[in-house]
């Protein structure tokens, strides 16, 4: 006789994602509310957008934006989705994405670095 199996109820763990744009918080460029309505209403749950229930979580802490999701889901997919919201906002030529550690997408300014002759025109 085989033994029988006892099974752990086991606590879904959820993958999180962290926006930061701190870094240009002074600025105040980007608008934090406009990209967690926007993360709301394009995140695909199931290949449908707008689905998000109990599987995916969109929630804003100041310059945070957090991601907590329960279903198969990718940092890419983020900072993907986060690029769309740029662009759109005609805002993709000064800020770019980029991931400060896993699982966290920074917004930052590009490094503009202008060369001899074109600093010598401005003066």
């Amino acid at each position: 006789m085989a033994p029988v199996k006892t099974q752990k109820k086991q606590q879904k763990q959820g993958k999180k994602f962290v926006i930061d744009a701190s870094a240009n918080a002074d600025n105040e460029i980007i608008d934090m509310a406009a990209l967690e309505k926007f993360l709301v209403e394009h995140i695909k749950v199931d290949n449908r957008t707008g689905n998000l229930g109990d599987a995916v979580q969109v929630s804003r802490n100041g310059n945070k934006i957090q991601i907590v999701s329960y279903t198969k889901f990718s940092g890419k997919y983020v900072k993907y989705l986060t690029k769309r919201f740029l662009k759109k906002n005609s805002l993709r030529d000064w800020l770019r994405v980029v991931a400060s550690s896993k699982n966290v997408y920074e917004l930052r300014f590009f490094n503009l670095v202008l060369s001899d002759e074109e600093e010598e025109d401005e003066e």
